[in-house]
């Protein structure tokens, strides 16, 4: 992986976490470089992008000061998606909300176009991407 590649995901992730770029634009950036899926790990506060090619890289993500919850409860985590869908609140406050609701992190299958979200004891949700509006 090229010192290049390295910074560019380091600055999109960091544009990214300061609401500076939306998810799908974030998404066809990844998807133009070459990634193919990426794990967000609230605990490591970190994320992992993986390549088509075999390669990854490791991107630390400063997380809020929040506990996660225990429970995992995938109405709070899919009411989270959706606002953020809606444009209600920034990528630290929906961090804030899926912790709360017991999200440990989550896999973006770029490729696959779906996101799954976890909890402590392997519980899933799986979010497919939204379809492209038609005007």
């Amino acid at each position: 992986m090229t010192v290049e590649a390295t910074t560019h995901l380091a600055e999109l992730t960091k544009r990214s976490r300061a609401g500076e770029i939306i998810f799908p634009d974030f998404i066809q950036e990844l998807a133009a470089i070459g990634v193919e899926r990426y794990h967000t790990d609230y605990c490591r506060q970190e994320n992992t992008y993986y390549f088509s090619s075999g390669e990854s890289c490791v991107v630390a993500v400063p997380h809020p000061a929040e506990t996660i919850d225990s429970e995992f409860s995938e109405a709070r985590v899919e009411q989270a998606i959706r606002q953020s869908q809606r444009g209600e609140h920034t990528y630290p406050e929906f961090l804030q909300k899926t912790m709360a609701a017991g999200c440990v992190g989550y896999f973006v299958q770029i490729t696959g176009r779906q996101a799954l979200y976890f909890g402590r004891r392997g519980e899933v949700h799986v979010e497919p991407f939204p379809q492209p509006s038609q005007n």
